[in-house]
């Protein structure tokens, strides 16, 4: 299965928690050198702990799961 269509498994488990808490996520980007862009979408724009999320619950889990993935970042 390529890269991108295993970050977006991944992250396809991750969006009802984050779903239920008012916001939700995007792929937007798997770049060749591992690292993934999401955007957030609702609740999570502009919330003081989008970064702890990311961090902690999205960048780890994919990191688990796909030694590929480096790290992720997100965009506007």
């Amino acid at each position: 299965m390529p890269l991108r269509e295993r970050v977006q498994a991944i992250l396809n488990l991750i969006r009802p928690a984050i779903q239920s808490d008012g916001g939700d996520l995007e792929l937007v980007d798997v770049r060749d050198d591992g690292t993934v862009l999401v955007r957030f979408h609702g609740a999570c724009v502009g919330c003081p702990s989008s970064g702890i999320t990311l961090q902690v619950g999205i960048e780890r889990q994919l990191k688990d799961r796909i030694p590929e993935v480096i790290g992720v970042q997100t965009v506007e």
